[in-house]
């Protein structure tokens, strides 16, 4: 049996183990979070480097991504650098591959009409293949990586404008300590009602779930939620403030909804080698997973 472990900075109330079998193979898939310790991730890290077959980094990305340019996040290289043998990866090659595939996949087979709705993409940077693949539909995004990321109440409008935001703000933010742009530990359970308008403008709110939830308003009625790494709690927490539809980028494994390091870390090890895979590895491997996103009707779905 092939072992994956994610280790993440985020909140230990989100850990999740499961057995399951993926391409033919037998896997162990865990995440362990740390609650924004990023010593306790690193000790982790070394404990287990040698002894499992693929790491995902949760909690962070490894970089900033500006149009063309990457970024480098000063304390997600801290990370990468603790394993010196068993691969690690962060979810970007999946978020280019998957997360594109998956727009593509809604619109061709008619579950959502993107043409000329309202897409709020929480964080555009994070997410670029979604992006693109957004636009693509002849959706009127919206990308909020100054809200959600910086607290600046600055709703940028293309990804021309993201591009040059991110030239000149990536430099300085990839040097900042991570839990000043994004929530990590115990931040990650709490909501703080605020920018509420750029979601209610919105038919559909897409992109990380910790920054939809970073500023959440009492009402989502009628909103279609596209994200991952849901936990049945936060599946709750959507249907009761009013949101129609739930989709999750990555497959349902036992009731959870992995993040993107997870799957990408699967992939990885399913491949073998400890190889860095490029982007049409991942096609040729994702079309032979058959991995379809998960769509919930908020509005029918029944919870424990």
């Amino acid at each position: 049996m092939k072992r994956v472990v994610s280790v993440s900075l985020g909140s230990k109330k989100r850990d999740h183990k499961v057995e399951t079998t993926i391409l033919g193979e037998k896997f162990l898939i865990e995440r362990i979070g740390t609650d924004g310790d990023m010593e306790k991730a690193i000790a982790y890290i070394k404990e287990l480097d040698g002894k499992i077959d693929a790491f995902g980094m949760g909690g962070i990305d490894l970089y900033i991504v500006a149009g063309d340019k990457r970024y480098m996040l000063r304390d997600a290289k801290r990370l990468k650098d603790a394993a010196k043998i068993t691969p690690m990866v962060d979810g970007s090659g999946l978020k280019n591959t998957l997360e594109r595939k998956v727009i593509e996949y809604l619109q061709e087979n008619l579950f959502v009409n993107f043409l000329e709705k309202k897409v709020l993409l929480v964080c555009g940077v994070d997410r670029f293949g979604m992006a693109e693949a957004l636009e693509n539909t002849g959706a009127s995004v919206t990308y909020g990586d100054l809200i959600f990321g910086l607290g600046l109440p600055f709703p940028l409008r293309s990804l021309k404008t993201l591009a040059r935001a991110a030239r000149v703000i990536a430099p300085v933010v990839s040097q900042l300590p991570f839990e000043m742009i994004y929530p990590t530990g115990i931040k990650q359970e709490s909501t703080v009602e605020k920018f509420s308008e750029y979601y209610q403008e919105a038919d559909i709110i897409a992109g990380d779930f910790l920054f939809i939830k970073r500023y959440m308003p009492p009402s989502l009625d009628d909103k279609i939620i596209i994200t991952n790494t849901v936990t049945q709690e936060d599946i709750e927490i959507l249907k009761n403030r009013g949101a129609a539809q739930l989709i999750t980028t990555t497959p349902e494994l036992n009731g959870r909804s992995f993040g993107t390091n997870v799957m990408e870390a699967v992939l990885v090890a399913s491949a073998g080698g400890g190889r860095e895979l490029s982007g049409i590895d991942y096609q040729m491997l994702l079309d032979k997973a058959g991995f379809v996103p998960r769509i919930l009707d908020l509005r029918k779905a029944i919870l424990a």
